[in-house]
């Protein structure tokens, strides 16, 4: 079925566009999101459920951004009478104009910037997804949930508890300025499973998931997680630690996102991107909500651009970065469908989408035969990075210990990688033939502006430094 869009925003545009028509009088460039969008988290545990309409992107309110002698300004709102714009048009001048006049009597440097383009575009998007967020039946679902995390519960007698969190949210988002008309419609879900378990003191836990822009017809596919993630659970609570070194190691399309993810995401959010950069020439990787159908794909950005598949990496050689539509036109270059915000109080960033690493011919099974000594890396917990010197930082849930191309069955964890990112990605010398992209986190910048993401790629054989 088609994904409906929201009668409640189908019903102020009209309205809309008449507050923009207002605005208009006073501005070179006027623009207004609206968002409407519903949906449910739903977390279970042994000890506990909970159900509750809030999500990473639930949300109802618009945002109009203008323009004036090279100044940029935003006025964010809730509440809106569409049989009287004029009302929001008076409230948003007022404050505007009070903003503009503020870096007047400051003196504050100004960073000109031309006005942006504004060429006509209707499109109306109704995403294809199965069942409705707000049609869900929640009951059944923290019925199936509460038996999933029994059956998680009663795997292992090691086990203290086997949490599974379910989210699905229906986005609207509605973009209007004199030449435009956009509006789109989807739904993306997210769920995971998260056993806990316990051995002589020691906890550890595992953690899998399932992610898509599908609805929440996907939690079915979390009932095949849950003894497998058990299992690697388990295995946590007999691991090594690593000895520090350099090794020749294989990551899992999951880590392998980690490292795209970090190594150039907001590294190359177009003011930190060098060109010509070369790399290991197998190496292409893609950034944007086109090229992959995932929990970050979208018909058009926060600013009314249109989706993209922008090839940052071909062949070793990193190509451009991504970037919203003001720093496009400070840049003299195109935007590129990358311009987020957090939601309609905040403002438009830079900000990543689905980022992930082409596929290579290998399998699996011919990548660690190559491997002298090393490790097989699965599970990510976090990571970071220094986008001015390109330094990376990856937490690893846990290696894996290949000697004469074999499997040892040993088990090391926690794993940190760290390195040079030029050279980590240099060093790649196979690509397995498939790959996987992964959904149920977000991406902020410090400690706020977290927005949906996803990332993955192939399993990848290179060198890398792990402590």
């Amino acid at each position: 079925m088609k994904a409906p869009f929201s009668p409640y925003l189908d019903a102020i545009a009209p309205g809309l566009k008449k507050l923009v028509e207002l605005l208009r009088e006073d501005f070179d460039y006027v623009s207004v999101l609206s968002t409407d969008s519903v949906g449910f988290t739903a977390s279970i545990s042994q000890r506990a459920k909970a159900v509750n309409h809030s999500t990473m992107m639930t949300e109802r309110g618009s945002v109009v951004r203008v323009s004036r002698g090279g100044l940029y300004s935003e006025y964010a709102f809730n509440r809106f009478d569409p049989s009287h714009p004029e009302l929001t048009a008076a409230e948003a001048r007022r404050v505007l104009d009070e903003q503009f006049a503020l870096l007047e009597e400051t003196g504050s440097a100004v960073y000109d910037t031309p006005v942006l383009p504004d060429e006509p575009c209707v499109l109306r998007e109704e995403m294809e997804t199965g069942i409705l967020p707000e049609e869900t039946d929640l009951a059944a679902l923290v019925e199936k949930l509460s038996e999933m995390s029994a059956r998680g519960f009663a795997a292992s007698e090691y086990a203290i508890d086997c949490r599974l969190r379910a989210q699905s949210t229906h986005v609207c988002k509605l973009f209007l300025t004199a030449n435009r008309d956009m509006r789109q419609s989807y739904v993306f879900s997210e769920g995971v499973v998260m056993p806990l378990v316990t051995k002589n003191g020691r906890v550890e836990f595992g953690y899998e998931g399932v992610s898509g822009r599908e609805g929440p017809e996907i939690f079915d596919r979390l009932s095949d997680k849950v003894e497998p993630v058990v299992k690697s659970a388990e295995e946590l609570l007999s691991a090594e630690r690593i000895e520090p070194g350099e090794y020749e190691v294989i990551v899992s399309p999951e880590v392998s996102g980690l490292i795209a993810h970090e190594a150039f995401g907001h590294g190359v959010e177009m003011d930190m991107f060098v060109k010509n950069r070369a790399l290991s020439d197998l190496v292409t990787m893609h950034e944007g909500a086109k090229p992959e159908i995932e929990v970050a794909s979208y018909a058009f950005d926060d600013e009314g651009t249109l989706a993209h598949d922008t090839v940052e990496i071909r062949n070793g050689i990193l190509k451009t970065g991504v970037c919203d539509a003001l720093a496009a036109l400070r840049l003299g270059v195109a935007p590129t469908g990358n311009g987020k915000r957090e939601n309609f109080e905040h403002k438009v960033y830079t900000r990543m989408t689905n980022t992930v690493f082409e596929s290579g011919d290998s399998t699996l099974e011919e990548m660690i035969a190559t491997v002298k000594y090393g490790y097989l890396l699965k599970g990510m917990q976090s990571g970071m990075e220094d986008p001015k010197h390109w330094g990376i930082q990856c937490i690893i849930d846990r290696g894996y210990e290949i000697r004469d191309g074999k499997l040892t069955g040993k088990v090391v964890s926690p794993i940190v990688m760290t390195g040079y990112v030029p050279e980590l990605l240099g060093s790649i010398s196979m690509l397995s033939r498939d790959h996987e992209l992964f959904g149920t986190g977000g991406c902020g910048k410090g400690h706020k502006e977290w927005v949906k993401v996803s990332d993955g790629g192939p399993y990848m054989k290179a060198k890398a430094r792990l402590g």
